[in-house]
């Protein structure tokens, strides 16, 4: 199944327009670097934890650099929801420069 995808910019954008977007990377790795205000949902606990994922429109999904969001964009994909990968994950969004949040929230 081909994965839409969008860069950490258009994420930016979309995220300033309140657009919906998921950290499925494990607690260790969310505490280290995240976008800010991003629910960690990871990727072993999704199928159990997918009532929790939005599905009144798109919902970006990111990890460390694309792999696993992309595995998880395919599951909710299948599922109906419209779910689209952040291309470079947390990597790129912090390389860019903006804002990221640290610790457990």
């Amino acid at each position: 199944m081909e994965v839409p995808e969008i860069d950490v910019h258009e994420l930016a954008d979309a995220l300033k327009g309140g657009a919906h977007l998921i950290d499925v990377r494990q607690h260790d790795e969310w505490v280290e670097a995240r976008v800010p205000d991003v629910p960690l949902i990871p990727l072993d606990q999704l199928v159990d934890r997918v009532a929790e994922v939005p599905n009144d429109g798109p919902v970006y999904v990111i990890c460390r650099s694309g792999g696993r969001s992309a595995q998880a964009c395919e599951y909710l994909r299948a599922t109906g929801i419209d779910a689209i990968n952040v291309a470079g994950g947390t990597l790129a969004w912090v390389s860019s420069g903006r804002p990221v949040a640290v610790g457990d929230a």
